[in-house]
């Protein structure tokens, strides 16, 4: 969608975009979709609301031990 479209968007639809995890994002023209795609589909969101713990997954049977290190290691950073 546009830069105009996209400021629009939460006023005309609300914060139920941001709960479902939906809310569209901006890509240029200048950038490739697969790259984006691959970005989004790579970045975490953590949301700490009343608890003090955390459970995520960081990986699966089928990962490399190096692969779910790497994933710990970027979960943690974020964090901090």
């Amino acid at each position: 969608a546009s830069d105009t479209v996209i400021k629009q968007i939460p006023r005309l639809l609300g914060p139920g975009l941001n709960k479902a995890g939906k809310f569209p994002s901006l890509v240029q023209h200048s950038e490739s979709l697969q790259d984006k795609v691959d970005e989004v589909r790579g970045s975490i969101k953590f949301q700490l609301k009343k608890v003090l713990c955390l459970g995520v997954a960081v990986g699966n049977v089928a990962m490399s031990e190096r692969d779910i290190f790497i994933n710990v290691q970027m979960s943690v950073n974020f964090l901090v």
